[in-house]
Formats: structure tokens, C-alpha cells, sequence
């Protein structure tokens, strides 16, 4: 090597050291000064959220995460925006920002939140059992997935109890497809219907009514042995339910419904306070 390729390389190190010595103060400054801005941004679209200005706390949320992208600050800044947007019912602004938030930051330690969130967003266009089915399918997917993949969490069990409600919803919905089946003589379609309701959703408030159903259907059209099987079903799984005693009443002409006594007019007064408990 000659003396000038030497001298080259001397200068190159008395360069490098010299920038590595200074470019760490001009970044620490820099990042102070990104970290301050983004926690000030931060702070105010928290006061915001205390006051319920939900739409331009979102927006000091993702002013805070753009100010500072890769401070661990920035994905709870997401997540934030997020949920200001739901409260405020912009479900489809909040779902956007949580699907971005999914591909943004894929290793945060709260990502169940996002999940279960845009869950709950679902959960909260779910209107009724003669709307579009599509809320209710996606919701349940959502919480399918904390359940499965976050199982020790609280999100977890609220997921389980968001799911029994979706579940009695779908099964609503099946139930009211099937009566309207059923009302326009279209028993094939109206048996089918309330056979999903006995397979899919045995756990619902349906299933007696479905059974029930399903015997009064088969014994008008004269399918005497499938509509006994089902009232065995009833009768056997539901003795006590008013259900029952319409099936047994399809079969037992004469059954009379034993009517109670007349109860005290002081008790009367009691009893009713309670039933008010329950309703």
C-alpha cells in the first residue's frame, strides 16, 4: 500500500470519527424535540377525550403518531384515534385505522385490543334479524379469533359473552325466515330452516319453539312418525315449557291446560313486584 492510499485512509477515519462523535447530539435533539411534540399532540387529544370532543381527539392521536412514528408511543397513538372514532360511531373510520394499525404495527403487545375492537365495531351495526347478515357474520369472526388466540384475556371472556348474544341473533333471524316459510305453505323451506336452528343453535332460546314447529309442520302434512319424534324431543328436553303443551295439545284433542288458583289479592301485589324483577 503507497504512502498516498495511506493518506486516503487516514482521512476517511478522521472523517467517520469525527461524524460518528457529532451526528448523535444533532439526533438526540431531533428525537427530543419529536418526542416532546408528539407527547404534547398525545396529552391534548387525551383532555379532548375527557371532554368528549371524540373527533378532534382523533386527530391530536394521529398527529401524535405521525410526529413520531417509531417511538413505542405510536401504535397506542393508533389505537387511540381508534377508539375516538368509535365513540363518536365512526365505525367505518375506526375500523380503517384499526386494519391499518394490524399492518402497521403486527409485533404490538396490545394487539388483541385492535382485533376485539373492530369486533365490537361489527357488533354495533347489528341491527335486527330481518337486516344484512354480514355484521353479525364478520363480528363473530372477530371474536372467534380473541377467543382463540388471546384466551387468558379480558377481552376474551367478553368476546364469549358478545358471541351468545350474536348467536341468539342469527338464530332469531333463522327463526323469522322460517315463520315466514311456514305462514306462506312452503313447508320444505320452512322444515329446513328450522332444522339449522336445532343443529347451529341448540343453545339459543329458539330451540324449543323450532321443535315445536317442526311438529306442527310434519302433523298437518300428514308425516305422523317425524312429528311424534320431534314432540318425544320437547317432552323430553323441555316437559315444563308452553311449547310442550301446544305439541301435546296437536296430539290430545281434549287436553284441558289446568288453570291455577286464584291467588290472595295482598299476595297478588308481591308477586307482581317480583315479576317486574325478572322482566
Amino acid at each position: 500500500m503507497n504512502y498516498s492510499k495511506i493518506q486516503l485512509l487516514l482521512i476517511l477515519l478522521v472523517i467517520f470519527v469525527s461524524c460518528s462523535k457529532k451526528e448523535p447530539e444533532v439526533k438526540n435533539i431531533k428525537e427530543i424535540s419529536q418526542e416532546l411534540e408528539m407527547a404534547i399532540a398525545y396529552n391534548e387529544g387525551y383532555e379532548k377525550l375527557k371532554v368528549n370532543d371524540t373527533f378532534n381527539a382523533a386527530q391530536k392521536f394521529l398527529e401524535a403518531e405521525l410526529l413520531f412514528p417509531q417511538s413505542d408511543w405510536a401504535p397506542k397513538s393508533a389505537l387511540m384515534a381508534s377508539y375516538s372514532y368509535y365513540l363518536q360511531n365512526y365505525y367505518s373510520e375506526a375500523m380503517l385505522n384499526l386494519e391499518r394499525y394490524l399492518k402497521t404495527y403486527p409485533n404490538d403487545k396490545d394487539i388483541v385490543y385492535a382485533h376485539y375492537l373492530i369486533g365490537i365495531c361489527y357488533y354495533e351495526l347489528i341491527e335486527d334479524e330481518k337486516r344484512d347478515i354480514d355484521p353479525l357474520i364478520k363480528a363473530k369472526e372477530k371474536f372467534n379469533l380473541v377467543i382463540k388466540s388471546y384466551p387468558n384475556t379480558d377481552f376474551a371472556l367478553d368476546a364469549k359473552f358478545k358471541l351468545d348474544l350474536i348467536e341468539d341473533i342469527l338464530a332469531s333471524k333463522e327463526m323469522y325466515l322460517a315463520r315466514h316459510y311456514q305462514k306462506k305453505n312452503k313447508w320444505v323451506a320452512a322444515i329446513n330452516r328450522y332444522q339449522i336452528i336445532l343443529e347451529n343453535y341448540n343453545q339459543t332460546i329458539f330451540v324449543e319453539e323450532a321443535l315445536h314447529r317442526l311438529v306442527e309442520i310434519n302433523y298437518n302434512i300428514g308425516l305422523l312418525e317425524e312429528s311424534k319424534k320431534y314432540a318425544n324431543v320437547l317432552g323430553y328436553n323441555y316437559q315444563s315449557s308452553e311449547w310442550y303443551k301446544k305439541s301435546y295439545k296437536i296430539f290430545n284433542k281434549d287436553y284441558k291446560e289446568i288453570v291455577p288458583k286464584k291467588v290472595d289479592k295482598n299476595k297478588k301485589g308481591v308477586i307482581e313486584k317480583f315479576k317486574k324483577i325478572f322482566d
